[in-house]
C-alpha cells in the first residue's frame, strides 16, 4: 500500500494498492489483444468513444476539484479550472484528428497508388505527475486514443484518484476492454513496464531526473519516447511594456499553484528604465496574497505538495540570501508560512545573479528572482544562460521587436504579454533539458504515430 499524505493537514487522504509484475503482464496482454480492433475503427468511431470518455470526467468536475485540492494542495477556488482546461485540450485534439491523421498523397501520381499513412504505435505508456494531474495527462491520452493506440496510464502516488477517475470514465464511456487501463506502480515496476517489448511508445511528464530514468529503462529499445521535463522559465520586461498588465500577469505566472508549474515564471529580467516601478508594483501585489487552508474560498495560495519540497525552496532562498540577495517579502506577513510545514509564503528576491541556484536551478515553488538589465542584448543573453528551454515571455508593446527577440531565445514556446499557458493549437515542446518530442496541435499526432508508405503498381 502507498499512502497519499495531504499537504493540507498531513493526514492520510488515500491508501492505494500497488500493482506488481503479474498485474503489468496482465495489463499488457489485455492491451495487446485490444489494440487491433481499436486501431481498425474509423477516426469518427473512436471520436464517439473518446468524447464520451471526456464528458464522463467533466461531469464530475466539482468532486474532482475537491479531490485535487486534498491530494496536492491547490486552492479549491482554482482547481475547477483544471477540468475546464482538460476539456478544452481534449475537444481540440479530437476535433483535429481527421485532418492531422489524413494520408499524404504525392503530387503527380503515376501508374498505381502511392500514399503515406500515419498508423498507431500500439500500446502507449503514459506517465503523469501530480502538479497538473489532468492537464499533463490529457496531452497524451486523448490524442493517443484518437490515433488508434491503446493506453496504459501510470499516475503519481500523490494523485492516484486522478487515475481512478480516468478508469471510471472509461467504463462509463463504454471503451472496449483493454483500450484504456491504469497501473499504480513504483519506480522499479515502472521501469519494468517501459522495458516490455510489447510497448509501442512512452509519454513522460516529470523531472529531468525522472526523464533520465525513463531513457535508461529504454536502453534496449528503439520505441518513441516523449519527455516533458523541467523548466527555469524567464520573462523579460522591456522599457515599453504595459507595467500594470505585466506585473499582474507575471505575479500570477510566478505564484499560481504555489509556483509548482514546469512552465511557471522563475526568473524575471526588467529594463532599468522601469525596474523600480516594476519592483514596487510587483511586491505590493504579492503582499496581497492569502496563504492558508486551500479548502477555503478566499485562499489564493495553498501549501506546496510536501514539506520536503518547501524545505528545498527555503534552502535555495537561504543560499541566495547568504550570497547577497535580498528578499522583499516579510514572511511574517503570512502567519501560515512556517518551517516544518509545506506552507511557504511568496518570495521576491532582488540583487540576484546567475551564480545563485535560485536563478539557474529549477525551484518549483513560490519564489522568483528579479534582475535589472540595460538592454535587449543583456536580457537575451541571460534568458539563454540556462540548461532549460521550455517557455520564455516578452513584455512589450512592440510586436516587431518581440518577434526579433523571440527568434533568438532558446525555448520551445515564446509568449508576448502572457505566460504560463498552453494553447492546444500550438506545439508544446522543450529545448535543452526541458525535454524532447511534441504534444498538442497537429504536430502532437506525429509523435504518437509512425508513417507507413504504400506503393501499389497495377499491371495491365
Amino acid at each position: 500500500m502507498r499512502d497519499t499524505i495531504s499537504p493540507i493537514d498531513g493526514s492520510v487522504y488515500r491508501s492505494t494498492t500497488e500493482h506488481g509484475t503479474r498485474d503489468i503482464e496482465n495489463a499488457i496482454s489485455l492491451a495487446h489483444r485490444a489494440f487491433p480492433d481499436w486501431a481498425a475503427l474509423s477516426i469518427n468511431e473512436r471520436a464517439t468513444f473518446v468524447t464520451s470518455f471526456v464528458a464522463a470526467i467533466v461531469a464530475d468536475k466539482a468532486d474532482i476539484a475537491t479531490e485535487i485540492t486534498w491530494q496536492m494542495g491547490r486552492p479549491v477556488a482554482q482547481s475547477p479550472g483544471e477540468i475546464n482546461g482538460f476539456k478544452d485540450r481534449a475537444d481540440y485534439m479530437i476535433g483535429i484528428a481527421e485532418e492531422a491523421l489524413h494520408p499524404f498523397v504525392p503530387e503527380g501520381q503515376s501508374m498505381g497508388k502511392r500514399f503515406v499513412e500515419r498508423v498507431p504505435l500500439g500500446i502507449i505508456g503514459v506517465m503523469s505527475p501530480w502538479n497538473y494531474p489532468f492537464l499533463t495527462s490529457v496531452n497524451a491520452i486523448v490524442p493517443a486514443l484518437m490515433a488508434g493506440n491503446v493506453v496504459l496510464l501510470k499516475h503519481s502516488f500523490q494523485t492516484p484518484l486522478v487515475a481512478e477517475r480516468y478508469a471510471q470514465a472509461a467504463i462509463k464511456a463504454g471503451l472496449p476492454k483493454g483500450v484504456f487501463q491504469i497501473l499504480h506502480l513504483n519506480h522499479e515496476n515502472t521501469a519494468r513496464l517501459i522495458a516490455d517489448p510489447k510497448l509501442g511508445g512512452v509519454c513522460f511528464t516529470g523531472s529531468v531526473k525522472g526523464g533520465i530514468a525513463i531513457q535508461h529503462a529504454l536502453t534496449d529499445s528503439f520505441i518513441p519516447c516523449g519527455l516533458e521535463l523541467g523548466g527555469k522559465d524567464p520573462a523579460y520586461v522591456r522599457a515599453d511594456a504595459n507595467l500594470e498588465h505585466s506585473i499582474e500577469n507575471l505575479l500570477d505566472g510566478s505564484f499560481f499553484n504555489s509556483g509548482q508549474s514546469c512552465c511557471g515564471i522563475e526568473r524575471i529580467y526588467v529594463h532599468e528604465a522601469v525596474y523600480n516601478r516594476f519592483i514596487d508594483g510587483f511586491v505590493s501585489l504579492a503582499k496581497k496574497y492569502i496563504l492558508g487552508n486551500p479548502l477555503e474560498q478566499d485562499t489564493d495560495l495553498g501549501p506546496m505538495v510536501k514539506t520536503e519540497a518547501a524545505d528545498f525552496v527555503r534552502a535555495q532562498i537561504g543560499r541566495a540570501l547568504h550570497k547577497g540577495a535580498r528578499s522583499l517579502i516579510d514572511e511574517t506577513l503570512f502567519p501560515s508560512s512556517k518551517k516544518g510545514t509545506p506552507y511557504l509564503s511568496p518570495h521576491v528576491l532582488v540583487d540576484v545573479n546567475h551564480d545563485m541556484a535560485v536563478m539557474t536551478e529549477e525551484s518549483f515553488g513560490p519564489v522568483v528572482g528579479i534582475m535589472k538589465v540595460k538592454n535587449d542584448e543583456e536580457a537575451i543573453g541571460l534568458m539563454n544562460d540556462s540548461k532549460y528551454g521550455l517557455t520564455a515571455s516578452l513584455w512589450t508593446d512592440d510586436m516587431d521587436e518581440a518577434q526579433s527577440i523571440a527568434g533568438r531565445v532558446e525555448a520551445g514556446t515564446i509568449f508576448m504579454n502572457r505566460c504560463d499557458y498552453l494553447d492546444p493549437a500550438l506545439a508544446w515542446t522543450g529545448y535543452k533539458n526541458s525535454g524532447r518530442g511534441v504534444t498538442l496541435s497537429k504536430f502532437g499526432y506525429d509523435h504518437l504515430t509512425k508513417v507507413k508508405s504504400f506503393h501499389f503498381r497495377e499491371i495491365k
